[in-house]
């Protein structure tokens, strides 16, 4: 079993907390997401790298589409090769 774990931190708890509720997956067969005070934390646990890979590329596309309509990232990047991560 692979675990990692992903830490973000934000302004304020409003803003951790808004990011949570828009991103926090649907099942949390990969993930489990908690909101502690500014930070979001989530866990990640997967049989394979490609179970991780898929599931860390899920999450950080919807943190992605969430920061970005809650305006904590200023101008968005492109994603030059579609795969929706920050080129």
């Amino acid at each position: 079993m692979m675990r990692m774990e992903l830490t973000l931190e934000y302004g304020t708890p409003e803003d951790a907390r808004a990011v949570y509720d828009s991103s926090r997956p649907d099942d949390d067969t990969y993930v489990i997401t908690e909101v502690s005070g500014n930070k979001v934390i989530y866990r990640f646990r997967a049989e394979s790298a490609g179970q991780m890979r898929s599931a860390m590329d899920d999450v950080l596309a919807c943190v992605k589409v969430s920061e970005e309509a809650l305006g904590l990232v200023s101008g968005a990047r492109p994603d030059l090769d579609g795969d929706s991560l920050l080129e």
